[in-house]
């Protein structure tokens, strides 16, 4: 049964690094249940960037910050110096981001030996002090968001870092309920989250271990969240988002079987060479394939048949038998 405390919940993709680029976020939320996207994070080092990189990174700056299905798309920057940090959240905001988005959650080892993600949970004051002078210098119309984990090696300094940030005016702050050290191991601590609710003077957005719409429930009933951040989930099966809100709105939702992820796999090949180096095209769809092994059992059984394929007409060839084996059945 659907509380009160449950309705329309809010949905945000992630930002999976080398994943969800892009063309992945086009493909994503026009099957729906999004309102807004990150972008893969912006390592932020020694310098103000140059706009290219920005474009790179989020091309939809060239659209009005949003998807061809009109999702707004936030810029994420990773670093750890907070004039530089503000001043590349300046130039992000002045090339037309919607919203800026700070991250202190990435678990990467490459990362966090140069003091960048998850690697700032061991200091709550320097996250504070970047995620204070970045809303300092952004236009105040422009939303500022963080992502951070429970805490680093343990959630011994969760309510620290909670503290921390309780003095900074951010719209929204998601929170991956597991520690670095715990990684992407489930379970996910959903019941964190709740004390980060009690803490923070903004909404919390939960992450982990959202696989499903009924996931999203009982995450909700644990946590109280009613935002929800979804990333592996939503590409192990790519009509996530709008399950979940025709779960919690009674409507049934429009069928999305593996014969239409086969149709969206092909047009993720066709985006991928006409964006990019044709020689590039052909391992991101293998790369989904193993997400979708997940959700659809079929998956696997395709990946085995083209895994050893490197050409992107002889990957076209075979997704498109695999469309005309599905039409004849």
């Amino acid at each position: 049964m659907i509380t009160p405390e449950q309705s329309k919940p809010r949905l945000i993709l992630a930002p999976m690094e080398g994943v969800v680029d892009a063309i992945m976020r086009e493909q994503l939320t026009a099957i729906g249940g999004y309102e807004r996207c990150v972008t893969e994070f912006v390592r932020v080092s020694q310098t103000l960037l140059p706009n290219r990189v920005f474009y790179r990174y989020a091309p939809e700056l060239r659209q009005g910050g949003l998807t061809p299905s009109g999702v707004p798309v936030y810029l994420q920057l990773l670093g750890s110096d907070p004039e530089l940090m503000a001043a590349n959240a300046l130039r992000a905001a002045k090339l037309g981001s919607p919203g800026i988005d700070l991250n202190f959650g990435c678990p990467a080892k490459t990362v966090n030996r140069s003091q960048g993600g998850a690697a700032l949970l061991r200091s709550p004051s320097l996250i504070r002090s970047i995620c204070q002078r970045v809303r300092d210098c952004v236009p105040a119309e422009i939303p500022v968001t963080a992502k951070i984990r429970l805490g680093y090696d343990s959630d011994e300094q969760f309510q620290e870092i909670l503290d921390a940030l309780s003095s900074v005016a951010l719209t929204e702050i998601t929170i991956h309920a597991r520690t670095k050290q715990q990684g992407y191991r489930p379970p996910a601590h959903w019941h964190q989250l709740r004390r980060a609710r009690d803490s923070l003077p903004y909404p919390v957005i939960a992450n982990g271990e959202l696989w499903s719409p009924s996931d999203i429930s009982r995450c909700s009933t644990v946590s109280g969240c009613n935002a929800f951040m979804l990333a592996r989930g939503a590409l192990c099966r790519p009509d996530l988002g709008a399950a979940v809100h025709a779960h919690y709105t009674g409507r049934d939702a429009p069928a999305f079987g593996w014969h239409e992820t086969r149709e969206l796999l092909l047009a993720f090949l066709h985006r991928n060479r006409e964006l990019y180096d044709a020689r590039y095209a052909v391992n991101p769809v293998k790369q989904w394939l193993v997400y979708l092994k997940v959700y659809y059992p079929q998956a696997a059984a395709l990946f085995n048949r083209v895994k050893r394929i490197t050409a992107p007409g002889e990957m076209e060839t075979a997704l498109l038998g695999e469309l005309d084996l599905a039409r004849a059945a």
